[in-house]
Formats: C-alpha cells, structure tokens, sequence
C-alpha cells in the first residue's frame, strides 16, 4: 500500500459538494491546506466555506471528516474552518468553476 499523500486526500476529497451549487469543494477552492503527519496516520484540512452563513456548513464539515476518517491507516482526523480571509472565488475556485459561475476576469 503506497503512504497518504496529500494530492491523495484532495482527490478523495473531490468528490464532496457543496449541496446547494452542486460543484466540488475542491474545485469551488474552500480547501486551503492539506497536512498528512509523516506516518500517515493523522491528516487535517484548513478549508472555508463559502459564505460564513452557510446554512449545509456544517453537512460539509462532517462530510469532509468522515472522509478523512476513512482513508486506509488515517486515525486522527482534523478540519479546521477558517474564515479569514473570506472565500474569494475570482482567487480560489478552478478556471472551470469561475466560467461555470459566470466570473470573468
């Protein structure tokens, strides 16, 4: 079994979405900082959430921990929510999510 990367915990992170614009976390940019412990068996994610109002914010946070949990040989898993600076998605979000939101530079 290959060790955790952190390219591997954004990919198996991917697939969660934001519930009410249906586009990834990751694409939208809410996830900031992805540590992996050197044994692996420890992850936390730094993310944001859109707007801090965000009325699924806390469906997201769990989803992202559940995640984290089951990933092979991972025993500590962390998100820490940030809100500062704010979401930015002209800075934050994918070139595709930007078109698909209709943000142009």
């Amino acid at each position: 079994m290959s060790p955790l990367t952190v390219e591997a915990v954004r990919e198996a992170l991917r697939p969660i979405q934001d519930p009410e614009i249906f586009i990834s976390i990751v694409d939208l940019g809410l996830i900031r900082a992805i540590e992996v412990s050197p044994d692996a068996t420890k992850v936390k994610v730094t993310m944001t959430l859109t707007t801090p109002f965000c009325p699924e914010g806390p469906m997201i946070v769990e989803a992202v921990n559940e995640t984290l949990r089951a990933l092979p040989g991972v025993h500590e898993a962390e998100v820490d929510l940030q809100w500062n600076p704010p979401w930015d998605p002209r800075k934050e979000a994918s070139e595709e999510v930007r078109a698909e939101l209709g943000i142009w530079d």
